[in-house]
């Protein structure tokens, strides 16, 4: 992520949520490191396996970008559209990252560590990353642009009201969610495959919503 932060210019759409996924997965690791979460080794694992998701995503833009991630397309192909604002380009990225990505990474720790979503401490420790997380995206909502900028520019205040229909933890509280479901059936591949793949478009579908020119 710092490499990406130091390699993509800053009005790049895909910079814009690099920059706040950088700044939570840095605090989330402050906090392993502190002993905030009960299962420390679980929590850690499963902030590589999200991560390595986002990597994925953006790999594909050097290596076969039609073939790249559905519920990342979306922001990846209008990431230099003049008119879409910084906000939207983070939330559109929080948005696929979230809603798409994380569902399937609890899955993927919890089998890597023959556990399972609803073991011990693991949902716990998951809300306890909600507080880090909303204190970001209240941060990037506030970064946009002043109350008083807000009420005498047009164009500010439709992007205001676009934005505001996406909440972090409403996501979070979706991604838990499909994570259990997807646990229930994993021993099912057609019905898992089906499933990851209407979450997907259901997921590109939003950001295209977060990220029209207003």
């Amino acid at each position: 992520m710092q490499a990406l932060d130091a390699a993509l210019p800053p009005t790049d759409g895909l910079a814009c949520f690099n920059r706040m996924y950088l700044d939570v997965t840095t605090q989330v690791d402050e906090r392993v490191r502190q002993g905030l979460f009960a299962d420390p080794g679980f929590v850690a694992h499963l902030d590589v396996v999200f991560a390595n998701l986002y990597f994925a995503a953006v790999d594909s833009l050097t290596l076969q970008p039609e073939a790249g991630p559905a519920a990342w397309q979306p922001l990846l192909a209008s990431r230099s559209t003049p008119g879409i604002e910084p906000i939207q380009f983070a939330l559109a990225g929080m948005n696929a990252h979230i809603n798409h990505d994380l569902p399937l990474a609890v899955v993927t720790a919890c089998a890597d560590l023959s556990t399972a979503p609803e073991d011990g401490s693991h949902h716990a420790d998951y809300q306890r990353i909600d507080g880090l997380l909303d204190a970001s995206e209240q941060a990037v909502r506030q970064s946009f642009e002043s109350p008083d900028e807000r009420s005498v520019d047009r164009h500010v205040a439709a992007v205001t009201s676009l934005v505001s229909t996406w909440s972090i933890n409403a996501a979070r509280d979706v991604a838990w969610d499909e994570a259990v479901a997807l646990w229930q059936i994993r021993e099912h591949p057609e019905v898992t495959a089906l499933l990851t793949g209407a979450l997907a478009r259901s997921v590109a579908l939003v950001s295209r919503a977060l990220l029209v020119v207003v």
